[in-house]
């Protein structure tokens, strides 16, 4: 009897352990299980919610660069000392911005996320792996941080707990992630249901670090220097010179 109820228990953790990683790397997963909980809406639920409205407010936008809505492909690029989220349009091998937002919350400052509780909002090359319509900030896409560059470079260091759970999000509040706010959310949220099928990118920096102003007195201390830092900043480098 005893090993009966321990092969139970075992099979109910191991299925409760699957539930939460699947439900936030699959968005669609998210969406398909949230059609059977009550009261709980889906991302279905928020583009027939919001999807016109944001279509009406981005007109102008997409008519000045020249592109149709939706977009097949996007890059969102955060630069944190500077508190702007950048909204670019992927057309094969050129880039072209859409919008800037103002970031309201994020803690923390210039440098990398090292470990759970620093209050770092991360640095890197991530992506959007899920999309959340019940967010307690309105609407959340979920970073897929750690990668595997933040996760090599934890063992490497020694780090068991590097964090996890970031989130671009609205309101206007936040602890180590990015809040911009419902209305840019929404926008974002949107485009983003559109586009997830071909991938996001978010590329997190600690300034903007397409210009070069040669004042290193005008740019933020980094806080945390790991002696990796050099190759973190020269992999970001290197991917931010399509998004000028």
């Amino acid at each position: 009897m005893k090993k009966r109820v321990a092969s139970v228990i075992v099979i109910l953790s191991a299925a409760a352990i699957t539930f939460y990683l699947v439900s936030f790397r699959e968005p669609g997963f998210i969406d398909y299980y949230q059609k059977y909980m009550k009261g709980r809406k889906t991302v279905g639920d928020i583009m027939n919610q919001h999807e016109a409205a944001v279509v009406e407010r981005l007109k102008e936008n997409f008519e000045k660069i020249k592109i149709k809505y939706p977009p097949d492909k996007i890059t969102l690029v955060c630069l944190k000392s500077e508190k702007i989220l950048e909204l670019w349009i992927e057309t094969g091998e050129t880039a072209i911005l859409l919008k800037k937002y103002e970031i309201f919350g994020a803690s923390g400052g210039a440098g990398p996320k090292l470990i759970e509780g620093d209050c770092q909002v991360p640095e890197g090359i991530y992506k959007i792996e899920g999309l959340n319509p019940n967010s307690h900030f309105h609407l959340s896409m979920k970073v897929n941080y750690p990668n595997e560059f933040d996760r090599k470079k934890a063992i490497d260091d020694g780090r068991s707990n590097p964090g996890g759970d970031i989130f671009i999000h609205g309101n206007k509040m936040s602890v180590g992630c990015i809040a911009i706010g419902d209305r840019a959310i929404e926008e974002v949220f949107v485009l983003s249901a559109r586009a997830i099928k071909n991938g996001i990118k978010v590329i997190i920096m600690p300034y903007d670090m397409r210009k070069d102003d040669g004042a290193a007195s005008k740019k933020p201390a980094v806080k945390a220097r790991p002696l990796w830092i050099s190759e973190l900043y020269s992999n970001i480098g290197n991917e931010i010179v399509k998004y000028k």
